[in-house]
Protein backbone atom coordinates (compact mmCIF):
# COMPACT_ATOMS: atom_id res chain seq x y z
CA UNK A 1 0.00 0.00 0.00
CA UNK A 2 1.57 3.27 -0.69
CA UNK A 3 1.81 5.77 2.19
CA UNK A 4 0.56 9.04 1.80
CA UNK A 5 2.08 12.37 1.68
CA UNK A 6 2.00 14.34 4.77
CA UNK A 7 -0.20 17.78 5.01
CA UNK A 8 2.29 20.55 3.90
CA UNK A 9 3.20 22.75 7.42
CA UNK A 10 1.53 25.66 6.50
CA UNK A 11 -1.96 23.47 5.68
CA UNK A 12 -1.59 21.89 9.32
CA UNK A 13 -1.29 25.19 10.86
CA UNK A 14 -4.67 26.39 9.40
CA UNK A 15 -6.59 23.62 10.03
CA UNK A 16 -5.65 23.95 13.54
CA UNK A 17 -5.81 27.53 13.83
CA UNK A 18 -9.82 27.04 12.58
CA UNK A 19 -10.45 24.15 15.04
CA UNK A 20 -9.21 25.99 17.91
CA UNK A 21 -9.93 29.63 17.40
CA UNK A 22 -13.14 31.67 17.60
CA UNK A 23 -12.64 33.18 13.81
CA UNK A 24 -10.89 36.51 12.53
CA UNK A 25 -11.59 38.17 15.41
CA UNK A 26 -14.24 40.53 13.97
CA UNK A 27 -16.89 39.77 16.55
CA UNK A 28 -19.28 39.04 14.11
CA UNK A 29 -19.11 35.30 13.87
CA UNK A 30 -21.28 32.67 15.50
CA UNK A 31 -20.63 29.87 16.94
CA UNK A 32 -21.76 27.33 13.77
CA UNK A 33 -19.27 29.48 11.68
CA UNK A 34 -15.52 29.82 11.97
CA UNK A 35 -13.05 31.68 9.01
CA UNK A 36 -9.27 31.83 8.54
CA UNK A 37 -7.38 33.88 6.21
CA UNK A 38 -4.22 32.10 4.34
CA UNK A 39 -1.33 33.68 3.63
CA UNK A 40 -2.21 33.93 -0.11
CA UNK A 41 -5.57 35.93 0.94
CA UNK A 42 -7.96 33.04 0.54
CA UNK A 43 -9.94 32.44 3.18
CA UNK A 44 -11.22 28.65 4.59
CA UNK A 45 -14.34 29.04 6.40
CA UNK A 46 -15.82 26.14 8.90
CA UNK A 47 -19.32 25.71 9.36
CA UNK A 48 -21.22 23.33 11.83
CA UNK A 49 -24.99 23.00 12.19
CA UNK A 50 -27.61 20.45 12.26
CA UNK A 51 -29.81 19.70 9.10
CA UNK A 52 -33.39 18.81 10.03
CA UNK A 53 -35.47 16.94 7.40
CA UNK A 54 -39.05 16.39 8.47
CA UNK A 55 -41.88 14.38 6.33
CA UNK A 56 -44.03 14.81 9.44
CA UNK A 57 -46.55 17.04 10.97
CA UNK A 58 -48.41 19.34 9.84
CA UNK A 59 -45.86 21.61 8.30
CA UNK A 60 -43.46 19.19 6.50
CA UNK A 61 -40.25 20.39 4.89
CA UNK A 62 -39.33 17.10 3.22
CA UNK A 63 -42.28 15.92 0.49
CA UNK A 64 -41.75 13.34 -1.65
CA UNK A 65 -42.68 14.28 -5.23
CA UNK A 66 -41.52 10.78 -7.12
CA UNK A 67 -42.39 6.85 -5.95
CA UNK A 68 -40.28 4.12 -7.87
CA UNK A 69 -42.22 2.26 -10.54
CA UNK A 70 -41.98 -0.58 -8.29
CA UNK A 71 -42.51 -1.47 -4.39
CA UNK A 72 -39.64 -2.23 -3.91
CA UNK A 73 -38.10 -2.58 -0.17
CA UNK A 74 -34.54 -0.03 -1.47
CA UNK A 75 -37.15 2.47 -2.20
CA UNK A 76 -34.94 3.21 -5.85
CA UNK A 77 -35.92 5.81 -7.76
CA UNK A 78 -37.56 8.02 -4.93
CA UNK A 79 -37.26 11.60 -5.42
CA UNK A 80 -37.95 13.98 -2.41
CA UNK A 81 -37.89 18.28 -2.52
CA UNK A 82 -36.67 19.43 0.87
CA UNK A 83 -36.91 23.33 2.19
CA UNK A 84 -35.49 21.49 5.58
CA UNK A 85 -34.20 23.95 8.89
CA UNK A 86 -30.60 24.21 9.29
CA UNK A 87 -30.06 25.10 13.53
CA UNK A 88 -27.17 25.94 15.11
CA UNK A 89 -27.93 23.32 17.74
CA UNK A 90 -29.02 19.81 17.73
CA UNK A 91 -32.90 20.79 18.21
CA UNK A 92 -35.24 22.49 16.30
CA UNK A 93 -36.14 24.90 17.65
CA UNK A 94 -32.88 26.21 18.12
CA UNK A 95 -31.40 29.63 16.92
CA UNK A 96 -32.33 29.20 12.93
CA UNK A 97 -29.07 29.48 10.45
CA UNK A 98 -30.33 29.01 7.11
CA UNK A 99 -32.46 26.55 4.82
CA UNK A 100 -31.25 23.77 2.67
CA UNK A 101 -33.41 23.38 -0.75
CA UNK A 102 -33.15 21.34 -3.42
CA UNK A 103 -34.08 17.64 -3.91
CA UNK A 104 -32.44 14.17 -3.47
CA UNK A 105 -33.31 10.74 -4.79
CA UNK A 106 -32.55 7.39 -4.03
CA UNK A 107 -29.86 6.40 -6.69
CA UNK A 108 -28.82 3.24 -6.04
CA UNK A 109 -30.28 -0.59 -6.11
CA UNK A 110 -28.40 -1.72 -3.02
CA UNK A 111 -28.40 0.30 -0.17
CA UNK A 112 -29.89 3.75 0.47
CA UNK A 113 -27.39 5.72 -1.95
CA UNK A 114 -29.17 9.49 -2.16
CA UNK A 115 -27.95 11.89 -5.10
CA UNK A 116 -28.00 15.47 -3.70
CA UNK A 117 -28.87 18.62 -5.49
CA UNK A 118 -29.40 20.98 -2.47
CA UNK A 119 -28.14 24.66 -1.72
CA UNK A 120 -27.59 25.63 1.54
CA UNK A 121 -28.42 28.99 2.07
CA UNK A 122 -27.47 30.95 5.38
CA UNK A 123 -30.03 33.51 7.20
CA UNK A 124 -27.70 34.65 9.96
CA UNK A 125 -25.01 36.97 10.72
CA UNK A 126 -21.79 37.92 7.88
CA UNK A 127 -23.48 35.00 5.96
CA UNK A 128 -26.97 35.77 5.51
CA UNK A 129 -27.65 35.61 1.80
CA UNK A 130 -24.54 33.75 1.15
CA UNK A 131 -25.15 29.92 0.18
CA UNK A 132 -23.15 26.86 -1.20
CA UNK A 133 -24.52 23.73 -3.61
CA UNK A 134 -23.90 20.16 -2.66
CA UNK A 135 -23.90 17.70 -5.73
CA UNK A 136 -23.01 14.25 -5.03
CA UNK A 137 -24.03 11.11 -3.58
CA UNK A 138 -24.53 10.68 0.18
CA UNK A 139 -24.26 6.88 1.28
CA UNK A 140 -26.81 7.81 4.04
CA UNK A 141 -26.85 4.13 5.79
CA UNK A 142 -23.34 5.01 6.74
CA UNK A 143 -22.38 7.02 10.09
CA UNK A 144 -20.40 9.64 8.43
CA UNK A 145 -20.17 10.25 4.72
CA UNK A 146 -18.29 12.94 2.85
CA UNK A 147 -20.29 14.98 -0.34
CA UNK A 148 -18.31 17.61 -2.42
CA UNK A 149 -19.36 21.18 -2.35
CA UNK A 150 -19.62 22.16 -6.05
CA UNK A 151 -19.99 26.57 -5.54
CA UNK A 152 -21.36 29.30 -3.57
CA UNK A 153 -22.18 32.78 -3.92
CA UNK A 154 -22.19 35.90 -1.36
CA UNK A 155 -19.01 35.58 0.78
CA UNK A 156 -18.75 31.91 -0.72
CA UNK A 157 -18.69 33.32 -4.49
CA UNK A 158 -16.49 30.59 -6.18
CA UNK A 159 -16.49 28.18 -3.30
CA UNK A 160 -14.71 24.57 -3.02
CA UNK A 161 -14.60 22.37 -0.14
CA UNK A 162 -16.84 19.01 1.50
CA UNK A 163 -19.28 18.41 3.71
CA UNK A 164 -18.88 15.92 6.27
CA UNK A 165 -22.34 14.57 7.52
CA UNK A 166 -23.66 12.04 10.50
CA UNK A 167 -26.96 11.53 11.07
CA UNK A 168 -27.42 11.85 14.67
CA UNK A 169 -31.54 10.51 14.77
CA UNK A 170 -33.44 8.70 12.17
CA UNK A 171 -37.06 7.70 12.93
CA UNK A 172 -36.78 4.33 10.72
CA UNK A 173 -39.84 2.87 11.35
CA UNK A 174 -42.03 5.71 11.48
CA UNK A 175 -41.85 8.77 9.22
CA UNK A 176 -38.47 9.08 7.99
CA UNK A 177 -37.46 12.41 10.05
CA UNK A 178 -33.95 12.95 10.30
CA UNK A 179 -31.43 14.91 12.10
CA UNK A 180 -27.87 15.07 10.45
CA UNK A 181 -25.01 17.03 11.83
CA UNK A 182 -22.89 18.80 9.26
CA UNK A 183 -19.22 19.87 9.52
CA UNK A 184 -18.79 22.04 6.08
CA UNK A 185 -15.21 23.10 4.93
CA UNK A 186 -15.49 25.72 2.51
CA UNK A 187 -12.16 27.41 0.66
CA UNK A 188 -13.11 30.58 -1.03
Amino acid sequence: MAQQAPLPVPFIIIIISLLVSAGSGSGQESTWAKKVKTSDGATITNLQFYFHDTFSGKDPTAVRVAEPSSQAWNLFGAMVMVDDKLTEGYDAESKLVGRAQGLYGSASQSGLGLIMAITYRFLDGEYEGSSFSVLGLNQALYLTREMPVVAGTGKFRMAKGFVIAQTQWVDVTGSGDAIVWYNVTLFH
